[in-house]
């Protein structure tokens, strides 16, 4: 058994002859002598070199950052940061609701109080009172008076219009029949010169322009925040539906003064607000 062992240790070291031969006329072109030992040992140089170039080529290349799912330096980085710029974020946000919170304090006459942020970034209020300064209360009554900065004014958007002064449909007019809805004057009567030029009273789309016997012809144009401007009894319409208009362009030419009857043809002129009839006279001075 040990004759065998040792049989098989030597042959290790047995050189056997390896050549290379022409197939045709079995001629030996080149040969060399070598030993299972030295073949083994050659395998394993050849594994140690190749081991040290892709070493070599991981630690001093950025070849790792083209590997999906690899988490290298960069993007190591670029999560730290992302992580501190949500945790500024998240205390922004909690000084905002402190913040807040107070001034809800103080718009209902009770005292603010001191409040600090944990480290779990939770609101917890203070032992400390904080007494109201004298701006305090100056704001206060400013927000609880009936001054500009009043909370109960609040001018939702037809208050807001209602400041607003427009263009004049009609350059020179009087006001003939005043706005009485009751008595089914939508609008107002504007008498003036035959051929008067008639004017948008601010930036709009015509959203009708039609004619009839009774009113001539009839413009209308929607203007922003659901506001519609309207036009009757004009002698000439010259603009069409889908028109996009100037504040001041014109729309048509007032009609002629002639008598139907005992009523003269004069510009009836209306606006509407969210779909319901509102005194011309408040959003123009004619």
């Amino acid at each position: 058994m040990k004759l065998k062992l040792a049989d098989k240790i030597r042959s290790l070291w047995r050189k056997h002859r390896l050549s290379l031969r022409d197939e045709r006329d079995n001629k030996e072109l080149w040969y060399m002598y070598i030993s299972p030992l030295s073949i083994a040992a050659g395998f394993i140089a050849l594994i140690l070199v190749l081991f040290i170039v892709i070493l070599s080529t991981v630690a001093y290349t950025p070849l790792l950052e083209f590997l999906p799912g690899y988490q290298g330096n960069k993007s190591r980085t670029m999560l730290m940061e992302n992580i501190v710029r949500l945790d500024s974020m998240e205390r922004q946000l909690n000084q905002m609701k402190v913040y807040s919170d107070n001034i809800a304090l103080i718009m209902e006459g009770k005292t603010p109080v001191m409040r600090t942020l944990t480290d779990q970034n939770q609101v917890n209020a203070d032992k400390t009172i904080v007494m109201p300064s004298a701006e305090d209360s100056i704001l206060r009554a400013q927000l609880e008076g009936d001054g500009d900065y009043s909370i109960a004014r609040q001018p939702g958007r037809r208050s807001v219009r209602e400041s607003m002064e427009l263009i004049s449909p009609l350059a020179g007019g009087i006001i003939v029949n005043k706005f009485n809805p009751r008595q089914g004057q939508m609008g107002v009567s504007i008498a003036s010169t035959t051929g008067t030029q008639v004017v948008a009273i601010e930036p709009g789309t015509v959203i009708l322009s039609v004619w009839s016997p009774d009113t001539g012809y009839l413009v209308e144009v929607q203007h922003a925040d659901n506001i519609i401007s309207i036009y009757r009894n004009l002698s000439q319409s010259l603009v069409e539906v889908g028109q996009k208009l100037r504040a001041g362009e014109i729309i048509g030419n007032n009609s002629d003064a002639v008598e139907e009857g005992n009523t003269p043809r004069m510009l009836q002129f209306e606006i509407w607000s969210d779909g319901k009839p509102v005194d011309p006279e408040s959003y123009i001075v004619f």
